[in-house]
């Protein structure tokens, strides 16, 4: 029987915390002998508020964009310079690096083993379908017009096609045909409609693609219960980081990670930080467990676990709950 197919995800995807020092300077990965060589780093300064910034290595070092508006792509050359092997270099920008605040930085390696894919294009405002390279179907996809003020538009196969919503806002899906063309991606291509948010005529776009890959990532979604006995959603994996928004409701956007939260019991992974919004990191009634298999939550927010309320979420790993020699995760 096949566990996975990634027995060490630290090859294809790290968290980084660092104290900021105000100087240039590299930022090492904590695996250093996984040799990660990331292609998109999510940047969050924790202790103040400063938006969410990713940076990737198909726009180029130096370009940025933010999850929690709509801008459009801003060039910071005291940003994120080079994209190395198990580091990054990183400039003085008060953001990303402001001396004696902590930071934290998620970072993925493009890979379809890994089941992640980054295309840029100029939209043509009309229907069309565009290439992708991950040989699987993608799950969840998020897509950035660069050049104009437009807010995000995502994918996610828990809301299906005929639907988008907007990791810059807090909104309730959206039904509509002009950003997916109500079709499914394909193995080899994803479909987008006259939406000036996915395909504004001679403007450039960047798409971030993620497919399932056991033992690793996954997207889904689950049905709230509206108690402090929550919701079980299993992984097949120790989750490394996980993102969630309720689909049917105004609720923030939740992202949760193993590194800025060790411990579940009385602590249960209380910290949190909020995709949508620039608000610096806080502990609040959104607490979980993250397992060896899974996460549960421990209350009834609204955000993550509302009676009847439906959510989906985002998932990569830690860990395999069990490895291809089969050998299990212990949870923390």
């Amino acid at each position: 029987m096949a566990y996975t197919t990634i027995d060490n995800p630290e090859l294809y995807f790290q968290i980084v915390l660092y104290t900021g020092n105000g100087s240039s300077r590299t930022i090492s990965y904590p695996n250093a002998d996984a040799d990660l060589d990331a292609d998109m780093i999510w940047i969050k300064q924790r202790s103040d508020a400063t938006s969410h910034t990713i940076f990737d290595t198909v726009r180029g070092a130096q370009e940025a964009i933010f999850t929690n508006n709509s801008n459009v792509e801003t060039t910071r050359t005291d940003a994120v310079s080079a994209f190395g092997t198990d580091g990054f270099d990183l400039g003085a920008n008060g953001d990303l690096n402001a001396n004696t605040e902590t930071h934290v930085a998620w970072c993925w390696k493009e890979s379809a083993t890994a089941g992640f894919d980054m295309v840029a294009y100029t939209g043509n405002g009309s229907a069309r379908t565009i290439s992708h390279s991950l040989s699987a179907v993608p799950k969840f996809i998020m897509v950035k017009n660069r050049e104009s003020t437009e807010n995000w538009r995502l994918y996610h196969n828990g809301i299906d096609n005929t639907h988008e919503i907007y990791i810059d806002l807090s909104n309730a899906k959206v039904d509509t045909d002009t950003a997916w063309n109500d079709t499914t991606p394909t193995s080899s291509v994803f479909s987008v409609g006259t939406n000036h948010g996915v395909n504004k005529d001679t403007e450039g776009h960047i798409a971030y693609l993620f497919a399932d890959v056991k033992g690793f990532s996954k997207f889904g979604s689950y049905t709230g219960n509206g108690s402090s006995n929550g919701v079980y959603v299993h992984l097949g994996f120790k989750p490394a980081l996980i993102i969630i928004k309720r689909t049917n409701g105004t609720q923030w956007w939740v992202l949760k990670d193993s590194k800025r939260s060790h411990s579940n019991g009385n602590n249960v992974n209380k910290y949190i930080l909020y995709p949508n919004d620039d608000d610096a990191e806080g502990t609040d009634s959104n607490h979980m467990d993250l397992l060896a298999n899974g996460f549960k939550y421990r209350d009834s927010a609204g955000a993550g676990n509302a009676s009847g309320a439906p959510y989906i979420y985002m998932a990569w790993g830690e860990a395999p709950f069990v490895n291809s020699k089969g050998v299990p995760a212990n949870a923390r």
